[in-house]
Parts: structure tokens; sequence; C-alpha cells
């Protein structure tokens, strides 16, 4: 067991040169871990007293990079540290990315990075939580990690004083053991994404999404069989005088793979899905593509870096509602498709950006090439850029029915209309300026 313990308030005094005013600053670090098992994951919160909109004297500044921590509790929880708002402002930062993990739980990855006078002290720390542990477990344990992470910095600090580390015999068998996992690592989920339903006089609108997850995930395998239903039903009334108008959307299917890992760079994989979408005009489509896939860099990194390159080969079978601009009502093909995309998460932001194209055997031109970017970059103190571009040249609709689309079914979304390119941008600039610290909670309102 870590644990951290305080030694008795302290106060720090300074008087002014011009003897005309005493400047009194009372820190009191009230910071104490208890029960808290490297590998039980149960954390006890401190009693929190400090709460002062000054800054804390020799304590370090410290920026914190996590996607689904709670900046609240965690500033209302660990008030021994300066909290900044930008990371060139920062003497440690703190860096969290997570993944799944087998039985559905996440593995969280906390990087300390110094900066300034601790540069050169970093490491990482590994957190696993449970998929079962609910919203308050969960920002505990995120917590309780980083005062573990906080405290070899704090001993390099006149504060160290205040600090011991202890390590307590609870007198059991540590000794690591193999665990076995019930279920065979299998791992269920039903979930009912979103049911909605809106409602006037002259129109009615329902929306539903609904589906189930099976999931296994070992070292050696990645398997998932996913079903999932969307319906959507529209009705307006035009006039008293004539029927409404009723759209129904049908998208069904089922998406479904096999992984396995061949080594620290290799995998190959076997993918089935099933789609029914009656604005596509497509009653059954069937797919089975076999795959390999190639990591340039070791897959334990995937977290902060990953480039791979994929190759996939399809055989499918397709069935038409009505029949298409080529002349069909069912037919079986064969296509590929090779991948490459880029993925790096960093401490200066994020890049995700990837590059696919496919095309059908029996015709060349029946192809798609599709390019997407996502970037998040801090150029310097205080100023951060955001980009996204999505880009397809689509050449492959094969399941267009004959005929003109009219107005109705174009606006109710009940026909796919052919289409040569689709493009969609954002871009986004944050400028921040003025006090350095966040240290102060204000949860009014």
């Amino acid at each position: 067991m870590l644990k951290i313990n305080r030694g008795r308030n302290w106060i720090f005094f300074k008087k002014a040169s011009n003897n005309l005013t005493t400047l009194i600053f009372l820190i009191s670090i009230q910071l104490f871990i208890g029960n808290n098992k490297l590998f039980a994951q149960v954390v006890k919160s401190d009693t929190t007293i400090l709460s002062s909109s000054r800054e804390l004297v020799h304590a370090p500044y410290v920026y914190i990079d996590c996607r689904y921590c709670d900046y609240d509790f965690i500033r209302t929880e660990l008030t021994f540290v300066n909290y900044v708002r930008d990371p060139e402002m920062a003497d440690i930062h703190v860096f969290v990315t997570d993944e799944r993990t087998a039985g559905g739980g996440r593995e969280y990855l906390f990087s300390f990075i110094g900066r300034r006078t601790f540069a050169g002290t970093e490491y990482t720390l590994k957190h696993h939580i449970d998929h079962n542990a609910t919203s308050e477990e969960v920002r505990k344990a995120l917590t309780g990690f980083l005062k573990m992470g906080f405290a070899s910095y704090m001993l390099q600090t006149p504060l160290g004083t205040r600090f011991s580390i202890e390590y307590e015999d609870n007198g059991e068998d540590e000794t690591l053991q193999v665990v076995q996992y019930p279920w065979d690592y299998w791992v269920f989920q039903t979930y009912v994404g979103r049911v909605q339903l809106d409602m006037e006089s002259n129109q009615n609108k329902f929306n539903s999404r609904w589906g189930f997850y099976a999931d296994r995930i070992t070292e050696e395998w990645k398997i998932r069989i996913r079903p999932y239903f969307n319906y959507r039903r529209v009705k307006i009334q035009t006039s008293q005088l004539e029927a409404p108008v009723i759209s129904s959307q049908r998208r069904h299917g089922l998406e479904s793979y096999a992984i396995k890992s061949l080594s620290n760079h290799w995998s190959a994989g076997l993918f089935v899905t099933y789609l029914t979408n009656n604005e596509r005009n497509i009653r059954h489509e069937i797919i089975a593509s076999p795959g390999i896939e190639y990591s340039l860099f070791p897959y334990e990194m995937a977290t902060r870096k990953s480039i791979t390159f994929t190759y996939q080969m399809g055989y499918g079978y397709f069935n038409y509602y009505d029949e298409t601009i080529f002349n069909k009502t069912e037919e079986t093909l064969l296509n590929h498709q090779l991948k490459g995309v880029v993925n790096i998460q960093q401490p200066w932001g994020s890049i995700e950006t990837g590059l696919v194209g496919s095309h059908y055997l029996h015709y060349f031109n029946r192809r798609r090439i599709t390019f997407y970017g996502r970037t998040s970059v801090r150029l310097f103190k205080g100023f951060s850029l955001s980009f996204q571009a999505d880009y397809d040249v689509i050449r492959d609709q094969l399941s267009l029915p004959k005929g003109e689309a009219s107005l109705e079914e174009v606006l109710l979304r009940q026909r796919e209309l052919a289409t040569n390119y689709s493009f969609s941008s954002s871009i986004a600039i944050t400028y921040t300026f003025g006090s350095k610290f966040t240290n102060i909670v204000n949860t009014r309102f």
C-alpha cells in the first residue's frame, strides 16, 4: 500500500518590506490516501479545507490532459498543487489515455511529464477500472492515482518535508496469481440509444435506436457480434382534405468480426456484415471480408501513437427493393479495400487521419476513395487550432433505383440520390489569456 501522510498544518508568514502591512498566507494541506490498494482500486477522498484564489506557495503548477476526468472533483480533492490553464505554464503535464480491456473494462495510462525544474522526471502508471464501476468510483480511482503520481514531484519541493512514503503489510499473501475470467471473457450489453417522439398538430416524428453487443477480448483474440436496429417514422398532415404523408426509414443490420493477434505488428481477421436499408434500396446485403493488418509501431503503443495499413477482400450478396439503374434486382460481387490510418495522441495535441480506397473487381470504375482528417494542436501558449475534413469520391452507388426521385422522396429521405462526391469540414480557433490559475471551483447554477 502506498500512503502519503500529512504533517501538522503550517503557516507561512511574510512581512512586507515597507512595514505598513503584513501579508499572511495560511495554507492547510489535508492530504490522506488511505486503504488505497494498488490493484483493489479502493480510494477514499480527502477532507478539503483550503479554498483560496491565491497562488499556493512552493506548490508546482499542474496541467491535466484527460478526456474523462472530472476536473472540478480533482481540483476540490487535490488542493496541494496549482492548476494552470495551459501546458506551457505547467511544471507537471499529466497526459491520460485509455483503451478497452478484456471483460469490458478500461485500462488508463497516466503519463507524468516533468517540465522546467522537474525536467527529466517522467514515468507512467497503469490502472484498470471494471466495466461495472459507477461514475463516482471511476473519478475517485482516477483522482487516487493522480495523488500517487504527484508524490515524487512534491518530495522535490519545500513541501516535501511534510510528506512520507509508507508500505503496509496486511499479512496476506500478495503473490500475483492468474485471474480466471468468468464467462470465458465474454461481455454482453444491450442498449436503447435513443427513443424520441415529437408531436405537433400537423406532424408527428418518431425515432429509435437499439441493439446488442457481445464482445470477447483476450491477448490473442478480439471478437464482436453486434446486431443493431434503427427505425424512423414521419407523418405530415398537409391538408384536412388529403391523406397524410407518411415516411418510414428502416436501417437494421449486423456487425461482427473475429481478429487474431499474429505478432506485435501483424493481425488477421474475418468481418461479416448484414444490412437492410430502404432509403438505399437495399433489401438484403451480406458481405464476408477476410483481411490482414500491419502496425508500424508495436500494438501496445496504440493509445499514444499508431500507423496501420489494412487490406481486405470481400464477397457480397445484394438484393434490392426496386430494379437498379444497372437493371439488377440481385447480384453477387467481389470487392477489395486498402486503408491506411494515422492516430497520434500527444501532450501537444492529437492527429487522426486516414485514406481508404476500394473498388469492385468486376468493373474498376465502380470505386470509392475516402479521405478524413481530424487535428487538434496547441500551437503556442493559450492558442489552439482544431480542424476536421471528410472527402469522398463516390463511383460505387450500385443500388440506385431506376426512375426519377420525387421532391417528396428527396425531402423525406426516402431515396438515395446519385452523387460524385461528398465533402464536409470544420475549423475552430481558440485563444485563451488572463490568469494562469484554475484552482477555484464554483458549481453554483
